[in-house]
C-alpha cells in the first residue's frame, strides 16, 4: 500500500509539474498520471488498483465536503433570479441535448441517461482557475457564475441519487422517480435546516476552545457522521458529506475549516483523478476519436447557448450572460464521478468512460482560448445586431447598473440583505437557542465541578 501511494504521488507530481509549466490544468496532468500507471499503457499494474479505487473513494468525499464548504445562503440571495433561471435552462437544455446525441447514436435508454447526465456539469475548479488567470475576478459576471455553478454541484448530487435509483430498479417509472425526488428534497431539507439551527450554534458557542487541530477533528467526524446517515437512508454517501459541506459553510468558522481541508483534499482529489486516468485505454482513443469531438463539439455548444440564454433570462446583461455561457464549456469533475458510479452499477458501456474523459481533457484545454472569445463575439453581436434589439441590450444594461448601485449604497448604510434576515431567522428561533445554551452551560458546570474535585 505504501508502495502504490508512493508511485502515486510521485508520478501525479512530476506529471502535474510538467502541466503547470506548460500552464494547463493540473488536474490533466493527474489523469495522464493515472494513464502512465494503470494497466493498459504498459500492460502490467504497477499499482493496487483496489487499494487506489479505496483512496479515491475517501477522494470524492472530500472533494463533495469542501464543495459544500463553498456554498453560501448570501451568494444565492443576491444572485437571485440569475442563479435559478440561469442552472435550470443549463441543466434542462443540456440533458436533453445530451439525450437526444445518446438515442441518435445508437445509445440505449439507460446509456443515454447516463450520458446526458456526464454532459450538463461543468467544473467549477476549472472555471475558477481560468477566470482568475485571464484576471476577470472582479468583473460582474463572476457572482452569478459563481451560484450557478453551486446550484450545478447540487443538481450533480441530486442526479446521482436518481441515477443510482434507476440503475437498481432497471426499468424508468414517472411516479417512482417523483416518489424518489420528493423524499429526497425532503430529506435534504429536513437535514439542512436542523443542521443549521444546531451545528452552527454549537461551534460558535465553543468557538474559544478550537483549536485547528480540534476543528478539523469534529468537523470530519460531522462529515463522516452525515456520510453513515446518508447510507443508513438508502441514499449515496457522496450527498451526506456535501449535505455536512452545506452546513459548516453556514458557521463561524467556514473560512478556517476550509482552509484546513484544502491540503487533504488537494491529495485525495489528486488520487481520484490518477484513478480516472488509470480507466483510459489509449488504443481507445483512437479508436473513439469521431465520438470524443462529437460529444466535445455538444458540450462547447450547448454550454454557450445555454449558458448565454439562462442567464439573460435570468435578468443579466448579454455580455455578462455571453462570458458566464463562454466560461462553462468544459466536461466537469462531477462527470467522471456520474462515470464511475455507472462502471461500478455496470449499467453503462464500456466506450462511454475513455469518450467522456478524453472529451473533457479536450474542453478543459480550450476553456481559457473559448473564453478570451467571449467579449469579441459580444462586440461582433453587438455591432451588427437589429437596432431594436441592441435597444434592448443597451437598456438592460442601464437596469443592471442602477440595481447594482443600489446594492452598494444599501451594503454602505449596512442595511441587512435578504439572506442575512434568513439566516438570522433560522439561527435566533427561540428553541433551539434555549436548548443549546442549557446544553453549553451543563457542560460548563460539569466541568467546574470535575476541577473542583
Amino acid at each position: 500500500m505504501v508502495n502504490d501511494l508512493y508511485v502515486l504521488m510521485i508520478t501525479a507530481g512530476v506529471v502535474s509539474l510538467l502541466f503547470k509549466l506548460m500552464k494547463q490544468p493540473v488536474v490533466l496532468g493527474y489523469i495522464v498520471a493515472g494513464v502512465l500507471v494503470g494497466p493498459n499503457l504498459l500492460g502490467e499494474n504497477i499499482v493496487n488498483h483496489e487499494n487506489v479505487e479505496a483512496w479515491s473513494n475517501i477522494g470524492v468525499l472530500f472533494v463533495l465536503f469542501c464543495i459544500g464548504l463553498e456554498f453560501r445562503l448570501k451568494n444565492l440571495f443576491e444572485s437571485g433570479k440569475t442563479a435559478f433561471v440561469g442552472v435550470f435552462t443549463i441543466v434542462v437544455g443540456m440533458l436533453l441535448l445530451g439525450y437526444g446525441v445518446g438515442r441518435v447514436t445508437g445509445l440505449d435508454n439507460m446509456n443515454a441517461m447516463f450520458l446526458a447526465a456526464m454532459l450538463c456539469m461543468s467544473s467549477t475548479t476549472i472555471v475558477m482557475k481560468a477566470i482568475d488567470e485571464a484576471g476577470w475576478s472582479k468583473e460582474r459576471f463572476v457572482k452569478g457564475a459563481t451560484s450557478i455553478l453551486i446550484l450545478e454541484d447540487i443538481i450533480a448530487v441530486v442526479l446521482m441519487v436518481l441515477l443510482s435509483n434507476l440503475a437498481t430498479s432497471g426499468n424508468f417509472d414517472a411516479i417512482v422517480m417523483l416518489k424518489t425526488v420528493g423524499v429526497l428534497a425532503l430529506t435534504l431539507v429536513v437535514w439542512f435546516v436542523v443542521g443549521i439551527l444546531v451545528i452552527p450554534t454549537i461551534i460558535r458557542k465553543a468557538r474559544p476552545y478550537l483549536n485547528d487541530e480540534t476543528l478539523i477533528i469534529i468537523s470530519l467526524g460531522l462529515c463522516m457522521g452525515m456520510v453513515l446517515t446518508a447510507e443508513e437512508a438508502g441514499f449515496s454517501s457522496a450527498l451526506g458529506a456535501f449535505i455536512m459541506g452545506m452546513v459548516l459553510a453556514e458557521t463561524l468558522e467556514s473560512h478556517r475549516i476550509e482552509k484546513l481541508m484544502t491540503p487533504l483534499k488537494n491529495v485525495f482529489a489528486a488520487i481520484f483523478f490518477v484513478s480516472v486516468g488509470m480507466m483510459i485505454n489509449p488504443s481507445s482513443l483512437v479508436t473513439y476519436w469521431p465520438a470524443i469531438l462529437l460529444v466535445a463539439a455538444v458540450v462547447i455548444f450547448g454550454m454557450i447557448t445555454f449558458g448565454t440564454l439562462g442567464c439573460w433570462l435570468g435578468g443579466e446583461t448579454l455580455k455578462d450572460s455571453m462570458q458566464t455561457g463562454f466560461s462553462f464549456v468544459q466536461i466537469g469533475e462531477f462527470s467522471f464521478i456520474i462515470a464511475t458510479l455507472g462502471n461500478q452499477l455496470g449499467v453503462i458501456a464500456p466506450s462511454i468512460y475513455p469518450v467522456i474523459v478524453a472529451a473533457s481533457v479536450l474542453t478543459t484545454f480550450l476553456t481559457p482560448y473559448i473564453m478570451k472569445a467571449s467579449v469579441p463575439c459580444y462586440n461582433f453581436l453587438y455591432k451588427h445586431a437589429p437596432v431594436r434589439l441592441r435597444d434592448k441590450i443597451d437598456s438592460r444594461e442601464q437596469k443592471v447598473a442602477l440595481a447594482e448601485q443600489t446594492a452598494a449604497t444599501a451594503t454602505e448604510t449596512n442595511a441587512p440583505s435578504k439572506a442575512d434576515k434568513a439566516r438570522h431567522a433560522v439561527r435566533h428561533t427561540f428553541v433551539i437557542k434555549r436548548t443549546v445554551n442549557l446544553f453549553i452551560k451543563n457542560i460548563s458546570e460539569k466541568d467546574q465541578l470535575a476541577e473542583e474535585k
